[in-house]
């Protein structure tokens, strides 16, 4: 892409609906305890190898089933969990799967009573030092973050900026810049929320391959 106006109008193309790709799917970005944490079991479903949209339809299934919040989801038992991941078209280890996300719960409600907020207030708002606590989650490895923080990177603005592996393939393809940091100059200076719609966006393009639509 040759000019900076170019890229701008694909960023505003991109951004233009001013949903990250979790809200695109209907899990509001706010930070409140139960929101943040359906993000962060989504990111969990997200990260693994599967269809990305059995992986939303997973984590639309536990929320429909009461699970939205830490303690409702600590309280489940393995065995629905089980049940309702594998309804919603989970393949392969389900059972490993529901243990991961029970024992997530569960340590969410043991170290942070269920709210995140705890974690972002013990880490006195470090972007590093959020990462680090995360990634001590069971199930949470760097990719998970990546895909969390993409999304609350909207609401906690010290960690911006963020840009999972897959958006950052979209923005190579589409010549938008090769970093995090690319992105949120073209999104603009401190705009995280901005910036969150902007990656979430890419990684849809890379995950349906939507390239041809974008390039003509």
């Amino acid at each position: 892409m040759s000019s900076i106006e170019e890229k701008k109008r694909l960023v505003r193309r991109l951004a233009g609906d001013g949903r990250g790709f979790a809200e695109q799917y209907g899990f509001r970005v706010v930070n409140n305890p139960s929101h943040l944490f359906q993000v962060l079991y989504l990111s969990v479903l997200l990260a693994g190898r599967g269809d990305f949209r059995r992986a939303v339809e997973a984590a639309d299934a536990l929320r429909a089933n009461g699970w939205d919040s830490a303690a409702r989801l600590a309280r489940s038992l393995d065995s629905d969990r089980v049940r309702v991941l594998r309804e919603a078209g989970q393949r392969g280890d389900v059972e490993a799967l529901a243990d991961v996300l029970g024992d997530l719960a569960r340590t969410v409600v043991e170290r942070y009573r269920g709210d995140l907020r705890r974690l972002r207030t013990e880490a006195h708002q470090d972007a590093a030092r959020e990462r680090r606590m995360l990634t001590e989650l069971p199930g949470v490895d760097d990719q998970v973050v990546d895909l969390f923080l993409r999304e609350v990177q909207a609401v906690w603005r010290e960690v911006a900026p963020v840009a999972d592996r897959r958006a950052l393939v979209a923005a190579r393809r589409l010549g938008l810049g090769r970093s995090a940091a690319d992105l949120a100059g073209l999104a603009g200076s401190g705009e995280s929320e901005r910036l969150s719609w902007l990656v979430g966006a890419l990684a849809r393009v890379d995950l349906e391959k939507r390239y041809a639509e974008l390039s003509g």
